[in-house]
Order: C-alpha cells, then structure tokens, then sequence
C-alpha cells in the first residue's frame, strides 16, 4: 500500500516559519487533489490547504494569507509554507492525494508541527 513521506515540521516559536513537504506516490502531473490536513488534540482533522489538478488552491479561513501550498515538479512534492505561525497551528500535520483515476486517496504518516515560546 502506498503511503506518502512528509518532512519538515518541530518546534517553532510564535511568528516563525515552517516549511511543509510531502513526497508524490510518482509524478505531480498524476494526481487529481492534493492537501495538507491538520489534527490538532482533541479536534478533528480539517483541511488546511487544498490543491486540484490545474492548480487551484482553496484554504480554511484560520491560514489564509499565511499559508501557501505549493507543488515541486522536479522533486515531485506537495509543500506547505507556514508564515506567522500561532500556538492555535499546534497540530499534527498530514499530507493527502488522490491519483487521477483513483476512487481513494492516501494519506501520510502525520507529522507533528509545534508553536510555542
């Protein structure tokens, strides 16, 4: 079963950065969505930022304008760039795609992301 490899998250302090990748199960130009999604303790996983074939982007209204996701053709992996960040984006942070032509997506193992002084 294929799964995806995200790197990048730890400990950053309150308007820090982080940057976010996740390794593509092949070439970017397969995949039909791709996203970041965040679980924080005792929430459920939402969405952070979303990505469709094309290149159009959505974000939940919490990251807007600090967030960006972002695709490497070359390196084939979806990014996440984390501006500004708060302790309220302590989470755990997962990648997900769905390959064009594929009914279900896959996830990653999680990575944890913390915000804190």
């Amino acid at each position: 079963q294929e799964q995806l490899v995200e790197s990048g998250g730890g400990l950053v302090q309150p308007g820090g950065s982080l940057r976010l990748s996740c390794l593509a199960p092949g070439s970017i130009s397969d995949l039909a969505n791709m996203g970041w999604y965040r679980q924080g303790t005792g929430d459920q996983r939402e969405a952070v930022a979303t990505m469709k074939y094309g290149g159009s982007t959505a974000y939940s209204d919490s990251v807007k304008g600090r967030f960006t996701i972002s695709t490497d053709s070359a390196k084939n992996t979806i990014d996440l760039q984390m501006n500004s960040l708060k302790p309220e984006d302590t989470a755990i942070y997962y990648c997900n795609v769905r390959k064009i032509g594929d009914v279900y997506a896959i996830w990653g193992q999680g990575i944890q992301v913390t915000v804190s002084s």
